[in-house]
């Protein structure tokens, strides 16, 4: 597009910047961050799995939005917090033996991180469970426009929001007398601020953020994690999904926010600067009307997979 596509568009800055260690749990709000090729630093860097190593997520399991994982600077030990429980402190174990575990039916690796964790969790969700961490051989390569790899997230490395998205999506919550929902239910990496225009972002293809590029890989699907109150860890409803399906589907699916891939790591801090280098069309939204239509259960997106025939890898957005 040509550059005076470029200069039009306002400037974008970031105001958030999101981790989340254990895949699925609560975020952990940073001011600063290193992005390496498999995003935020620590990022989707654990995972709670089932006995026969499935991972758990909140479309299963939605009392891992309770959990409140703290990582050190170093990775080197991880504090957990949630309600009605003791805090437990944990070094995190880097030589214990691998085991396998499965990600929407791609086998992996992970080293377990021990029984103390593992009772812990089972305690808060009720369930059987065991935490893994991703081991330094970790070799993934996620699709996309653009390939790249990441830890243990849905799919691509960073997750990006901008403020005006949201702002539209609560604007058509309250003209439906739903009430508005929070930026933590589509548990982005880095938030924007500054693009007037609702999603901006599905339009920048190329763009870097402090000293990190990222390039476009896919949009993010959306499921019924979007469904889940962070603050309870209880489903709330078929808000927001109800409402996005009326505006938001591409190609079948719901699609809010952008997935990016790193070919450049380095270094993003609140307040930077995004700058975009490459601009492309936005990509065509189904008819509301033909959205409305939609059955209730295809609103939610897809399935949890249970096991070694879980489909392959998506866009989808939930870890």
């Amino acid at each position: 597009m040509p550059d005076r596509a470029v200069r039009r568009t306002p400037q974008a800055v970031v105001r958030e910047l999101i981790s989340y260690p254990i895949k699925g749990c609560a975020g952990m709000p940073v001011t600063r961050s290193q992005v390496t090729p498999a995003g935020l630093a620590h990022d989707r860097s654990f995972m709670v799995v089932d006995p026969g190593g499935v991972f758990r997520s909140q479309r299963r399991d939605p009392r891992l939005a309770l959990v409140r994982p703290v990582v050190d600077p170093h990775g080197t030990r991880l504090t957990l917090r949630a309600p009605g429980i003791a805090p437990l402190e944990m070094a995190v174990e880097l030589d214990a033996a691998r085991r396998d575990v499965l990600l929407f039916g791609t086998r992996y690796r992970g080293i377990d991180q021990g029984d103390a964790v593992a009772g812990w969790l089972s305690e808060v969700l009720g369930a059987p469970s065991r935490l893994v961490r991703v081991p330094p051989e970790h070799d993934r390569v996620t699709d996309g426009e653009h390939p790249g790899t990441s830890g243990y997230a849905d799919s691509c490395a960073v997750h990006l929001l901008s403020r005006s998205t949201l702002d539209l999506l609560n604007e058509r919550l309250l003209d439906r007398d739903a009430a508005p929902v929070p930026m933590s239910r589509f548990r982005p990496n880095i938030v924007l601020d500054g693009w007037p225009d609702p999603h901006t972002e599905d339009r920048a293809r190329r763009l870097v953020v402090g000293t990190v590029e990222l390039v476009y890989a896919k949009l993010a699907d959306r499921c019924a994690v979007t469904t889940v109150e962070p603050r309870t860890g209880m489903r709330t409803g078929p808000e927001p999904l109800r409402t996005l399906a009326g505006y938001r589907r591409v190609d079948g699916r719901i699609a809010f926010g952008v997935k990016y891939a790193v070919p450049g790591p380095g270094v993003v801090e609140v307040g930077a600067e995004a700058v975009v280098g490459e601009w492309r069309p936005p990509p065509r939204t189904e008819p509301a009307e033909r959205a409305e239509r939609a059955e209730p259960a295809e609103r939610a997106g897809p399935a949890e997979p249970a096991g070694p025939a879980a489909p392959a890898l998506s866009g989808r957005t939930g870890g």
